[in-house]
């Protein structure tokens, strides 16, 4: 496992040692920082911008070869950082000999480890990253005018006033589309010069109230529209299970979202979170899959397998087989017998 020493909470001293330690090359435009590297070690940009307040963005996109350790060292009071989290995943720790806690894709993340601990984050090999760090040291933005933090719940006022850090906190919160969209639009600002800064800045606050907002409804027990608590996320992964034994059966969204207890629109956001597809994209493509297993591994008809998936239509078998491995049934399981 590589590991990297971070010791200061400064954005631009940050990239600095990231750089020192993988190396590539470190740009700087319109008070944007930019280290960008494809070596040994890995591949990727990191990308850091400081706003006023003591605000500041980092994000990366990356993807390393090996494990890699990058711990936060210092006596400073580290920021609040709230984190999102759109491809991948990584493991955090408040204390190098912690035990790690997993931050995952879409899920509202927010941490603010007491002075002094180990800030850890452990990326895993082979995996592509891409993860904002919205950073907010709270020394700074309580000088702000009409900060307004008297307004949010107990739970984050108390950790804005913690100015030393005394308390540590961690929240893994709901799993966002909404979020997400938003951090989309924040990489996909293409502008230059101030138009650029002001809307990455605009973005970023966006992102940071609803962030906020998500914290706010999940102590409270409410859920944000577009949202899926950790239990919400159990029952779609217990569904995948379901359809496939129910593989033959007539399966809609209504019938799984009442399987599951969701409601038809939770249920589509989470198949989408998980798998990136609706639940008819999801559906179609495992019986897909189980179809393949029994042309290459039974001696079923083309017709018995259609009805084996719960496909009504053989030509409609046949022509979505063909659109998404680019042969036909029949066809495959003559290449198959070529090669055995």
């Amino acid at each position: 496992m590589r590991e990297i020493q971070i010791t200061s909470i400064k954005d631009e001293i940050i990239l600095e040692q990231l750089h020192l330690c993988l190396e590539g090359t470190l740009n700087e435009s319109w008070g944007e920082r930019t280290l960008t590297f494809d070596n040994s070690i890995g591949k990727g940009v990191v990308r850091s911008i400081s706003f006023d307040w003591g605000v500041s963005l980092l994000d990366c996109d990356v993807e390393f070869y090996e494990d890699v350790k990058i711990i936060f060292k210092t006596s400073s009071v580290s920021p609040i950082e709230f984190i999102f989290i759109s491809k991948g995943s990584f493991q955090y720790s408040e204390d190098n000999t912690e035990e790690f806690i997993d931050l995952e894709q879409y899920q509202n993340i927010i941490i603010a480890p007491k002075r002094y601990s180990k800030k850890t984050f452990v990326f895993p090999p082979h995996e592509e990253i891409k993860v904002n760090f919205i950073r907010i040291l709270k020394k700074e933005y309580l000088k702000k005018k009409n900060n307004n933090i008297t307004h949010l719940n107990d739970l984050m006022l108390s950790i804005f006033n913690d100015e030393q850090a005394q308390t540590p906190f961690k929240h893994k919160g709901n799993y966002s589309l909404k979020i997400a969209d938003q951090v989309k639009a924040l990489n996909s600002v293409y502008d230059s010069g101030v138009i650029r800064t002001l809307s990455l800045e605009g973005r970023l606050y966006l992102i940071l109230a609803m962030q906020l907002m998500e914290h706010h409804n999940f102590e409270n027990d409410l859920a944000l529209p577009e949202s899926l608590s950790k239990s919400d996320i159990k029952k779609i992964h217990q569904l995948s299970e379901y359809i496939v034994d129910n593989i033959s059966d007539p399966i809609s969204v209504r019938s799984l979202a009442d399987s599951a207890g969701l409601s038809p629109k939770k249920l589509q956001l989470g198949f989408n979170v998980l798998y990136s597809k609706s639940v008819n994209e999801y559906v179609r493509q495992l019986k897909l899959e189980i179809s393949r297993d029994y042309l290459k591994n039974t001696d079923l008809s083309v017709s018995e397998i259609v009805y084996t998936i719960g496909i009504k239509s053989r030509s409609y078998f046949s022509k979505i087989f063909f659109e998404a491995y680019g042969i036909l049934p029949t066809d495959y399981r003559k290449q198959l017998a070529k090669k055995s």
